[in-house]
């Protein structure tokens, strides 16, 4: 089994969750990489029972030396990059590079949160009460759930799990059915990175402070519907997020949501072409078009659609599709049979709706892995098939005379998540990110709508589900703020000159 060696080198016994529930296969060449059992909803609920202890614990441990213990995580990442991203590209499909490059993300947010536990602070404010101070405390949360999605398996669990640990708080983690077997890896990882702190500070990492459930659906909900997990964040489609936010409002729970993303890129007339052609492939088929910021709608001026059009053709038959271990890959496999029979539908919907097809078809290249050429779909305008997201490589164009109109077909999706545009103009690219631009999370200029660094906070409006996470000040989804009023003096005037006096 290609996860042999990784598992091995950490002493982790895979065969303890060796079992017959879910059948795990490298969407690679269809190699069989694991066959496990899935928790039970009973396991799942005495495993949030565990962490809501180990919380009580580990929230009185100075934010400072939980960095520690996530700087220490980062340097473990360091040493086993190479063998988990191999692991990433043969369980999710990605090409080593990217696989390779998610490893990177989850060391980057590791460096990222060590050095925010020195910085978690509030604010000082002014009382209109003589004698008194108000300020602002940020406390830990609690038991953090975390459910994520096949197409990063493990570094939105680490956006999550290092800023929740620096906070204070435990973590469960639930990865997709589709890529367990990584996520053990991590969780092995994670261990031996607890090992190192313990050797130097004993008994302060409680045990179970991050723990993982393999499973379907159903330990999503347990997770959901536990009043003892006051903040759920989920990654994956609209559909999900959806049941997720709802069981967890039902409660009045925190979710925090990055969901469908339908992402567009406008090219202006004046932009860099050879910078705009390398951003459209990337963004349009990296990760086989399987990523949440993947571009899918692409919208160019009518003064060089055609060239655009042409050079994108060109660009697509030469680019490499095969196996994601081979250095010269560009695109990898689908994730699976489903994935590919959704794209025919939908290329196929686009034929009935006016466009025109070019890729698409299955490439054979290892075994029973799903192969596909991108797909350039010519469209006359924004049809229907334009404001649903397909998890797969297909790029729709689309003519327009007007930035204004460019930018209103740029919103008009039920999708919120990441957008772009290129241009030299200054004033079309500051229309762009202005309040009338662009109404996505993510608004670049001369980039491409994927590839986002661990610095900002990432997340998307509408449909996508308003959620944030990674950099800027995302650390605050994991902790509860509280207004503190302290009076200093001898007397205690009331707030908006109340006078409620007592003899």
């Amino acid at each position: 089994m290609p996860s042999s060696r990784l598992f091995a080198t950490l002493n982790f016994d895979l065969s303890a969750y060796t079992g017959s529930d879910l059948t795990i296969r490298s969407p690679r060449d269809g190699q069989l990489l694991a066959t496990l059992k899935a928790h039970t909803t009973a396991q799942a609920e005495t495993a949030l029972a565990d962490a809501q202890t180990a919380f009580l614990a580990w929230r009185e441990v100075p934010a400072p030396v939980r960095g520690e213990l996530v700087r220490l995580l980062g340097e473990v990442l360091r040493e086993h990059r190479q063998a988990l991203g191999e692991l990433v590209t043969q369980e999710a499909g990605k090409i080593l590079s990217e696989g390779l490059g998610e490893v990177q993300e989850m060391i980057d947010i590791c460096d990222f949160a060590v050095g925010l536990s020195r910085q978690l602070h509030g604010l000082t404010i002014a009382s209109e009460r003589p004698g008194h101070r108000m300020m602002e405390t940020w406390h830990p949360l609690g038991v953090c759930g975390v459910i994520t999605a096949f197409n990063f398996p493990v570094a939105v669990w680490a956006w999550n799990a290092a800023l929740a640990l620096i906070c204070g708080n435990s973590v469960v983690w639930k990865p997709s059915e589709k890529t367990p077997v990584v996520a053990l890896a991590v969780q092995a990882l994670f261990a031996k990175a607890v090992e190192r702190f313990s050797a130097q500070r004993p008994n302060v990492v409680p045990a179970k402070l991050c723990q993982i459930l393999i499973g379907h659906a159903n330990i999503g909900e347990v997770m959901s519907r536990s009043p003892l997990v006051p903040l759920v964040s989920a990654t994956g489609s609209v559909r999900m997020g959806r049941k997720v936010a709802t069981v967890v409002a039902e409660r009045l729970g925190r979710s925090l949501l990055e969901l469908g993303g339908n992402n567009a890129m406008i090219v202006a007339p004046s932009a860099d072409l050879s910078l705009a052609l390398r951003a459209i492939t990337f963004s349009a088929v990296g990760t086989a078009g399987q990523r949440c910021t993947s571009l899918r709608r692409l919208f160019v001026h009518s003064s060089i659609h055609d060239q655009v059009v042409a050079q994108i053709k060109r660009i697509y038959a030469s680019v490499k599709v095969g196996d994601p271990l081979a250095a010269d890959t560009l695109v990898g496999p689908l994730i699976d049979k489903a994935a590919f029979d959704a794209m025919q539908s939908a290329l196929q919907q686009a034929r009935g709706q006016g466009g025109e097809v070019t890729g698409g078809e299955r490439v054979d290249v290892l075994g029973d892995g799903v192969y596909v050429r991108p797909a350039l779909v010519c469209m006359p305008g924004q049809t229907a098939i334009m404001h649903h997201e397909t998890f797969a490589p297909i790029l729709y164009v689309v003519k327009y005379d007007d930035l204004a109109d460019a930018i209103a077909l740029n919103n008009a999706v039920p999708q919120g998540l990441s957008s772009a545009i290129f241009t030299n103009d200054v004033r079309e690219a500051e229309t762009f990110v202005s309040a009338v631009g662009s109404d996505c999370g993510l608004a670049n200029v001369n980039i491409g709508t994927s590839g986002a660094e661990i610095g900002g906070a990432f997340g998307g409006e509408k449909e996508t589900g308003g959620g944030r996470e990674s950099g800027s000040d995302a650390w605050k989804n994991y902790m509860r703020r509280a207004t503190n009023t302290i009076n200093y003096s001898k007397t205690l005037p009331l707030a908006q000159g109340v006078k409620f006096d007592i003899d």
